[in-house]
């Protein structure tokens, strides 16, 4: 099955390659910003916007007025074009608000070049790209399949990272002839219907302490920058320690990220169908009791990334309504016990007197309905 699949490596960049890159992502910016205000303005006289072609068809025009535009990668100014037309559609679709302007402030900059005659390429520990030349980068594995496009990216930590868009060709995993339910939690990240139980590393909490005593010391940078009346963006000691900040950040999304999917593949290699609930996660992030903890274990993060696996490798994800009464019933009689406070951690079941641990039971029920759901589909 031929799939996009996406690459990050970290690139180390010249000095002259990130004035290079500095000056990509600025006329970026610039260009999107710029026909923004034509798009709305066009809109509030005629009731219609532009399109993709309008807005391309007078883009060499305002290069002969801006000659500083001919000096970065022409595929990536036309790329937030393209990206700015493909906010104002979803924006009609419904599906997300209407664009904004970008700032130069915004914690992530970033711009995509597309794969043109060989524009793109890798040779050693070294990649190829439009205007910048040979970039060094950490090779941590072989891009497969043919590349599309490539984003360029700098994190608020300083450093500099590309991600790559293959098609690559992907075969499904062996069959397993398994089942497993899965019910997520707080304490434990997850329950499994084999009675495992896997472990929440609370990764932020982890790092709580340092991150409120660096940023108290940022505020207080801040302060004194302000005092004496100095930008911050040439305040020199803030924009070194909220660099230091990102960067403790940052070191908790990849713990995150990297246990995430570790995870999601031990899972989808094992077992044939997975079940899960559907969380409501939106909702119960407005438990400011729980919101923290629930934001902390990135639940959503998890389901999605079983989601795309199991369509690349030909398993099955179900999930499971969150109306579905998981903890209110026997998974051994299947008699319904009613709803239960969260303090309730173990039950008997009044019917079968068989003793259930309450995620585990959970778990089983989920695995039972999902392959209800399953056979009779």
């Amino acid at each position: 099955m031929l799939i996009k699949k996406a690459y990050k490596f970290r690139i180390y960049p010249t000095n002259e390659q990130k004035r290079q890159i500095a000056k990509t992502i600025g006329c970026s910016r610039f260009v999107f910003n710029h026909f923004l205000v034509k798009w709305n303005d066009t809109y509030k006289q005629t009731g219609k916007g532009l399109t993709y072609n309008a807005c391309s068809a007078q883009l060499p025009q305002l290069k002969k007025e801006l000659s500083w535009l001919k000096e970065v990668d022409s595929i990536a100014v036309q790329s937030s074009l393209r990206n700015l037309s493909d906010a104002f559609s979803r924006f009609f679709q419904k599906q997300n608000k209407a664009p904004r302007f970008k700032s130069k402030k915004h914690p992530v900059q970033s711009y995509t070049t597309k794969q043109i005659n060989g524009n793109i390429s890798m040779e050693g520990n070294k990649i190829k790209l439009p205007k910048l030349g040979l970039v060094r980068f950490a090779k941590s594995r072989e891009v497969h399949g043919r590349i599309i496009n490539a984003t360029v990216r700098r994190n608020p930590s300083g450093k500099y990272f590309i991600s790559i868009l293959a098609e690559t060709d992907i075969q499904p995993l062996a069959k397993t002839e398994s089942a497993i339910g899965i019910d997520l939690g707080i304490t434990d990240f997850a329950i499994l219907s084999d009675g495992r139980k896997i472990d929440n590393n609370k990764f932020t909490s982890n790092m709580e302490k340092k991150l409120k005593r660096e940023q108290r010391k940022l505020s207080r940078r801040a302060l004194h920058a302000k005092n004496n009346g100095i930008n911050l963006l040439d305040a020199k000691n803030y924009q070194k320690q909220k660099r230091y900040v990102a960067r403790l950040y940052e070191r908790v999304l990849n713990q995150r990220a990297d246990f995430l999917n570790k995870l999601s593949t031990a899972i989808i290699k094992n077992h044939d169908v997975i079940c899960i609930e559907d969380l409501n996660t939106k909702g119960m992030l407005r438990n400011h009791k729980l919101a923290k903890s629930i934001a902390d274990v990135s639940w959503s993060s998890f389901v999605t990334k079983l989601q795309y696996k199991a369509d690349w490798y030909g398993k099955t994800l179900v999930k499971i309504s969150r109306w579905f009464p998981s903890s209110q019933r026997c998974s051994a009689c299947g008699l319904h016990t009613g709803k239960k406070s969260l303090e309730v951690r173990e039950w008997t079941c009044p019917a079968c007197h068989m003793h259930h641990d309450r995620d585990v039971n959970a778990s089983k029920n989920i695995l039972a309905e999902g392959l209800r759901i399953v056979a009779s589909a």
